[in-house]
């Protein structure tokens, strides 16, 4: 593991007792919204009946939480719960509010599974984050089953010139590492936030990355003027 990721992981480390509570803030609730899209989308395309979901970067396991009430709503059977993340403090907390599911400590270039046992594999704003990232992205491939799904939720650059884009991306500059900084004890860590988003890909570079390792897009939207992004794509 290069240097660059031990840093990161060791950031989300130090910040893991105060992260539930500056992602509510810090987003005014709509990431709960965007989880909710994202899940429900998702489930509707899946094609098997029993469900097998692997959480990357599942952090302290809000996206798991998502997948099974949106699951319960629609009707879909999920039989395996995986939440993987590097960070072992961000799981500590996991395992406090989930006691139905599995979690391993792990990265995305190295995922600790055997190939093809996840009908979907979700990433919510942790893709930023992998330091490698085609190499995550052929991780994610080799861990899903054929006709599996790949969800990603994630902040990524928008280049537009829309005004309302530019007052977000003006929050996310400005405000937010004084607010992050102040829910958390961590400025650097919330100082890391805007200047991730600000070096990371477009959602349509994403698309074309999972092109190129076998992926197809399914479904691809953006929120709150392009701050954040869903994707989802079908192994082939």
């Amino acid at each position: 593991m290069n240097e660059k990721q031990k840093t990161i992981i060791s950031m989300f480390n130090d910040i893991a007792p105060t992260y539930d509570k500056a992602n509510r803030v810090l987003s005014f609730g709509t990431d709960i919204r965007w989880r909710k899209i994202a899940c429900k989308q998702t489930l509707n395309r899946v094609k098997n009946e029993e469900i097998a979901i692997v959480d990357m970067t599942t952090g302290t396991g809000d996206m798991l939480i998502f997948w099974q009430k949106i699951a319960d709503k629609v009707n879909r059977k999920i039989i395996k719960k995986i939440g993987i993340d590097p960070a072992e403090n961000m799981l500590s907390f996991a395992k406090q509010k989930i006691s139905d599911a599995e979690f391993k400590v792990g990265i995305a270039q190295q995922i600790p599974l055997e190939n093809k046992c996840a009908d979907i594999v979700s990433i919510s704003y942790g893709f930023r984050n992998v330091v490698e990232k085609e190499e995550g992205i052929k991780e994610f491939a080799r861990i899903l089953k054929n006709d599996g799904l790949f969800c990603m939720l994630e902040f990524t650059k928008d280049t537009s010139s829309n005004p309302l884009n530019r007052i977000a991306q003006w929050y996310v500059r400005t405000i937010l590492p004084i607010l992050g900084g102040f829910i958390s004890g961590n400025m650097g860590a919330y100082k890391y936030l805007p200047d991730s988003i600000e070096n990371f890909l477009t959602r349509k570079e994403i698309e074309n990355m999972l092109k190129r390792n076998g992926f197809e897009i399914e479904f691809a939207k953006d929120f709150s003027f392009g701050i954040s992004s869903l994707v989802i794509a079908r192994k082939k």
